[in-house]
């Protein structure tokens, strides 16, 4: 089976936004000459199945597109799959930057595409950092007081205050 020429596909697009067209100009001229009541119940009435259809076709493909990604990152951890998240996001960075030049006219500056790569690399870091959580933690515990360690209320007084002196500066600028 032979592909249709972009031509020919475009051709037919176009016809078909022009016979929407005539239709919706048609039923508008004829809504138009109906008294107002009868507009104003037609109206009120579109308008109220449009935004009915848009909230479950929403609602429906929100739990499509959410549901299929909860799946893919329950499979990944699992170990069902394995998902190359450089390669995607690679992808998604060059959809991202087609995308930003249509809207703006400009491609993405460097300090974009170099803010984009640090926190994919931080985020990898973070990543190993959990995984190796139990161990630091371990470690942390043996090289502060050994084995025995055990916070105190002076600890977290300390903490508290470190974070409340942070929050405090912060909002201070």
């Amino acid at each position: 089976m032979a592909k249709p020429k972009k031509d020919e596909t475009a051709e037919e697009a176009k016809k078909i936004v022009d016979d929407a067209k005539n239709f919706i100009e048609k039923a508008i001229a004829d809504i138009g000459k109906t008294s107002a009541t009868k507009q104003l119940i037609l109206g009120t009435a579109s308008g109220w199945l449009t935004g009915f259809m848009t909230m479950k076709i929403g609602k429906l493909a929100a739990v499509g597109v959410g549901g299929g990604v909860i799946l893919l990152h329950i499979a990944s951890q699992k170990g069902y799959i394995d998902i190359n998240w450089d390669k995607i996001n690679k992808k998604v960075d060059k959809i991202t930057d087609k995308i930003e030049k249509e809207a703006t006219g400009k491609s993405p500056d460097w300090f974009e595409k170099v803010e984009r790569f640090v926190d994919r690399k931080i985020d990898k870091a973070e990543e190993l950092l959990k995984k190796k959580e139990k161990k630091a933690k371990h470690w942390y515990n043996n090289f502060v007081a050994g084995d025995e360690y055990r916070a105190t209320e002076t600890h977290v007084f300390l903490a508290s205050f470190v974070a409340g002196m942070a929050i405090g500066i912060l909002c201070g600028k």
